[in-house]
Formats: structure tokens, sequence, C-alpha cells
């Protein structure tokens, strides 16, 4: 589902997913009261978010979807790559964020890596809103370092690698561990961190200095 005030936007967006066999659009909405709505009727599996908006914004939206049960993965939607909203929507859960401007191909893709429940930051600037989410929100240091003190030392060597950005392959491949080994840790991290969301784990684990 797109929620966006740009009826242009929307439209780009409509385009761009439309065409994909295995993407079907359930909906749009023109603002985030209207999204309420129509996330409630439609049930989409991913909520591609407008940050700014009249009437409501998404900051608020995401927040208000998120806490209802079995919410849609929601992906953010900006111009800006360090936008403080941004950064604020993903420590309530937001699967990721996406520039207005990704290509196509990596629209498409998101949308599906976020589907599987798989985090979706930017490449290109991933490591620069990390970085500026750490800087900005010092007072959630001690919070996020009580919050992993929870883990055991191998479950925070893979929550480190999750913030690292690498794939349970690759968490595999660096700490001499099967896949299936790899899942189960980030099974148990989840459920000590209250969350589902890789990219959730990937902020708490910035935010308590543990990269």
């Amino acid at each position: 589902m797109i929620v966006d005030d740009d009826p242009m936007v929307r439209t780009g967006l409509r385009l761009i997913l439309g065409g994909e066999p295995d993407l079907d659009l359930a909906g749009e909405a023109g603002d985030g009261r209207q999204a309420m709505t129509v996330v409630g009727e439609l049930r989409p599996d991913v909520v591609l978010m407008d940050i700014r908006m009249p009437e409501q914004d998404g900051l608020t939206t995401t927040e208000l979807l998120l806490s209802r049960p079995n919410p849609p993965r929601i992906l953010v939607l900006t111009t800006f790559d360090a936008d403080d909203m941004v950064l604020r929507a993903l420590r309530l859960g937001a699967s990721g964020f996406l520039l207005k401007d990704t290509p196509p191909p990596k629209m498409i893709e998101a949308v599906r890596a976020a589907a599987r429940g798989e985090p979706v930051l930017s490449p290109s600037v991933a490591r620069q809103v990390i970085a500026a989410a750490t800087g900005r929100y010092e007072p959630l240091r001690p919070q996020a370092a009580r919050e992993l003190a929870t883990l055991t030392e191998r479950e925070r060597e893979v929550a480190v690698e999750v913030a690292r950005g690498g794939s349970n392959a690759e968490i595999a491949r660096a700490l001499s561990v099967s896949v299936a080994t790899v899942k189960a840790y980030i099974t148990r991290i989840f459920a000590k961190l209250g969350t589902d969301n890789r990219v959730h784990v990937a902020m708490k684990v910035r935010d308590a200095g543990l990269l």
C-alpha cells in the first residue's frame, strides 16, 4: 500500500510496483488519517509511508499502525537521507527507509525484502543515518546497554553482525556457525529485545556503543 500526499509520487510508485507479478498493490492513501482506515480495511503486508503529510504525519501514523496487532511492515519514504523523523520512525519499529529517488529495481526489491521481514536501509546513506542516530540520541545509551546486557555473549556477537548489515549467511561465515544457528540466535535476540525487526536491533547496538 502507498501512503503519500503527492498524487504524482503515488502515480510513479504505482507504475513502478504495478507491473510486478508477485506484488499486488492493495491501495493508496493521501494522508495519515486516511491511511489508518485503509490499512484496517485492506490489511497490506507492506506500507510505503511518506514521512511529511498534512492532517497526520507519517511518523504518527507509523507509531499508531505498529501499535496494532499484526501490523504491516512499514518502509518510510523520504527526500532526505538523515532526516530526524526517519530516525525516529526506525526507533518506533519501521522496517527501514527509502529515498524517493531510489531506482525502480531497488525500490521493487526493497518492498520484497520488507515483506520477507528483512531490513531496508539505502546502502549509500545507512551509515550516516545510524551515526546520526547514535550522536543525537545519547540519552538512550544507558537504556540500550541495559537491554543488550540481557543477551549472552554469543547473542551480542550476532547482534553486532546484524548491526553491520550482515545477512544470515554472512553472519554464519563470520562466526563460523551454521545459518540455522544464526537464525536461532536472532530469534532469541528478537524475543529478549521485544522486537521482530533487524533494523531495531541495529539501532540498539549502536545506541549501546557496541559499534
